[in-house]
């Protein structure tokens, strides 16, 4: 995608997140006192955001806002080039409110270990398949070191390949919890995919 596209899908995204929030029960509840206490910077939400690139799934971008400001934006994939969100183990992330169930930084699952979120399962798009064990990961050691041999050992830019899960490389994966982390920005409790 040209930089203009990605210029233009990132303002896009931005109005998504500015609509997403003031459009949220808590500031429809509490009227102008919530859009006040947002336009000071309080109880302003933190959103991830996960932009699947139609032209090859293994190099879209996870973004974190808060509010409508941009903080982070890491590439990242999900599939195996497969653009059907309804094959498991090949398709990519469907679209919509993933759930975060779990973070941690010490994950020892089979497959995946480390620095992983573990997302809520969801429908894809046609209903026909629920997505189950959905992550956000990279490759690594359980204690976030690198391996020696796949899967536990990142390569390069071909590692962004899922089986479905948004893979970040380890040195974004391990920036992001850390932003995260931080008590200004603070954990979102979902995760957004769009395309």
């Amino acid at each position: 995608m040209s930089s203009n596209g990605r210029h233009l899908r990132g303002t896009l995204i931005t109005g998504i997140v500015a609509t997403t929030l003031a459009l949220t029960p808590a500031a429809m509840a509490q009227g102008t006192t919530s859009a006040k206490a947002q336009a000071a910077g309080k109880d302003v939400a933190t959103t991830l955001v996960f932009d699947k690139n139609p032209s090859d799934p293994t190099d879209s971008r996870l973004s974190v806002f808060k509010g409508e400001k941009l903080w982070a934006t890491y590439r990242a994939g999900s599939g195996l080039g497969v653009k059907d969100d309804c094959v498991r183990s090949k398709g990519w992330i469907p679209n919509g409110n993933w759930k975060i169930k779990l973070r941690s930084r010490t994950y020892d699952g089979n497959l995946i270990k480390g620095y992983a979120v573990y997302l809520e399962d969801m429908k894809c798009s046609q209903g026909t398949a629920t997505r189950t064990e959905m992550f956000i990961h990279s490759e690594m050691n359980r204690d976030g070191s690198e391996g020696r041999t796949e899967p536990r050992r990142w390569d390069g830019v071909g590692d962004h390949k899922s089986n479905g899960c948004v893979k970040l490389n380890p040195t974004d994966i391990k920036k992001m919890f850390r932003l995260l982390d931080r008590k200004e920005i603070g954990w979102p409790t979902h995760l957004r995919v769009v395309s």
